[in-house]
């Protein structure tokens, strides 16, 4: 089993794929780290060799913050926001949507359950 940045790799995908299941990286960048690592995207997880498999910890842990580090920064980002009182900090502070969404509708994800109102008939 392949573990790279602390996060076993799917055994039965292929690389490329695999490689998304790392925080911080998606498909653009996982198919970018395939080519610097000079490895075929097209092999699986369990027929990489550990030569290839420390090519890629090494292409990794040289250009691409990832995984708790990058967790890390992501959070110290939003307690700076938090802090300084910008609006986005307030956003994140109430817990509603941040990067200008609408909020009359939807953003539910973001703000939680409706609260019910009502519950009794008219008389």
């Amino acid at each position: 089993m392949a573990r790279i940045a602390g996060v076993d790799l799917p055994r039965g995908k292929r690389i490329e794929v695999a490689l998304t299941y790392i925080y911080g990286i998606g498909p653009t960048k996982a198919s970018q780290l395939v080519r610097d690592a000079d490895v075929d995207p097209d092999i699986r997880v369990v027929d990489l060799d550990e030569k290839q498999v420390s090519k890629l910890r090494e292409v990794i842990d040289r250009k691409h913050m990832v995984e708790g580090d990058l967790r890390r920064e992501v959070a110290f980002n939003i307690k700076r926001k938090m802090d300084l009182g910008s609006y986005e900090g307030l956003r994140h502070r109430k817990g509603l949507p941040v990067r200008g969404q609408r909020t009359k509708t939807n953003a539910r994800s973001r703000k939680g359950r409706k609260p019910s109102i009502g519950g009794r008939k008219k008389r």
